[in-house]
């Protein structure tokens, strides 16, 4: 038998896992795991197809496809008014959490501190931990989950290296606005202090609303890094294709890590997502397609014990459970799966410290059928 000492500590299976597992034990609806039950567009998987017979299948160049990071630097520079260079600012990933992690392990050391919000996205705190760095949390609470900057500026130390954000947030569905960014940017000015920015469901925002990227804020783009997924994006989570974008003085230590990582990744997709994105309608009007969604499933709850907390953004939308059970967010969830035959996610598993809100995380990224069918199971509570 191997001796060895683990670089992590045990962290126990991810709550995913968990709820995913449940959900096939009992045939019960998965509402919990973030990907959707519906097809990508024909016209995305005829391009694939495409390349794959064209012979597009070796390797990529190293920091990705130049014909399709030009193409994203132009959809950026549109946006924002930015003058990013793709040969320079933008590398391709296998996926965003690729990008997060090479990202932290890029800059930063033993005894930083990275400044997270939590509830978090569940692959933040193992990377700090491998980068031997020491999170600092900062929670957020139901019903507003409004971050507050007086908080993050009261915890920037000389050890700070990193602050994390996610816009918009998973699991909670909200999104930051102009304020928010203008907020950070003053804290972090004049300091060595990087932000990193997740920003993959920067297509999914409702209610009229634009996004706030750190690309739109000259000065705080000068100190981000910014991550993005085409899975999500695009209905192709399985995929895992990503990207960032960054000063080119920051992405050169992002590709030093990225290429003893994975290199490069998958060629045909690059191809076949270039030739996508030639279409800026096949991601503008995703708002329309999951704000629809998202209020089909709010109105089929709407004579539901469960209260829903808006949903700005992302394809999730948290409900508090409080005028049903007293049980814990994990306790109900799993009582949820059981006894009614619906997957969800419980918060507090988000949180380092945990948390007592009563509230769960439900995807509407799902067939309307399939949203239909756990509204009346849920509606018969």
């Amino acid at each position: 038998m191997i001796n060895y000492s683990s670089k992590l500590p045990p962290l126990g299976t991810s709550i995913f896992a968990v709820m995913s597992k449940l959900a096939k034990d009992h045939d019960a609806i998965n509402l919990g795991q973030g990907f959707p039950d519906f097809e990508i567009s024909p016209k995305l998987k005829n391009l694939v197809s495409k390349y794959v017979q064209e012979g597009k299948n070796q390797y990529a160049p190293m920091p990705g496809l130049h014909q399709l990071r030009e193409t994203l630097s132009k959809k950026y520079n549109t946006a924002y008014g930015s003058n990013i260079n793709p040969g320079k600012e933008i590398t391709i990933h296998s996926g965003a959490t690729q990008a997060i992690f090479t990202t932290i392990m890029a800059f930063v050391n033993q005894n930083d501190e990275v400044i997270i919000i939590e509830p978090a996205y569940d692959c933040y705190l193992p990377t700090i931990a491998l980068a031997k760095a020491k999170p600092i949390s900062i929670p957020v609470t139901a019903p507003h989950y409004k971050i507050d900057w007086d908080q993050v500026q009261d915890k920037i130390t000389n050890n700070t290296k990193m602050i994390i954000i996610n816009n918009p947030h998973n699991p909670i569905g909200k999104i930051l606005a102009s304020e928010d960014l203008l907020a950070l940017q003053e804290i972090v000015k004049d300091k060595n202090i990087l932000i990193l920015s997740d920003e993959v469901y920067e297509h999914l925002i409702y209610d009229g609303k634009q996004h706030q990227s750190v690309l739109a804020y000259p000065q705080l783009a000068e100190q981000s890094v910014a991550v993005y997924s085409f899975g999500k994006t695009f209905h192709a989570t399985g995929w895992k294709m990503g990207y960032s974008i960054a000063p080119e003085h920051l992405m050169k230590e992002i590709r030093n890590i990225h290429q003893w990582n994975v290199f490069s990744v998958n060629s045909f997709l690059q191809y076949a997502l270039d030739d996508f994105l030639q279409d800026p309608e096949e991601y503008h009007q995703l708002p329309q397609f999951y704000q629809r969604k998202r209020d089909l499933f709010q109105e089929a709850l709407s004579q539901c014990k469960l209260r829903p907390i808006h949903s700005a953004g992302t394809y999730f939308q948290l409900y508090d459970y409080s005028e049903i059970s007293d049980l814990t967010d994990i306790n109900f969830s799993k009582w949820l799966v059981s006894e009614h035959g619906v997957a969800t996610i419980p918060i507090s598993p988000f949180y380092s410290n945990g948390n007592t809100d009563k509230v769960v995380r439900f995807c509407f990224a799902k067939d309307d059928r399939t949203l239909m069918l756990a509204a009346n199971k849920l509606s018969a509570i």
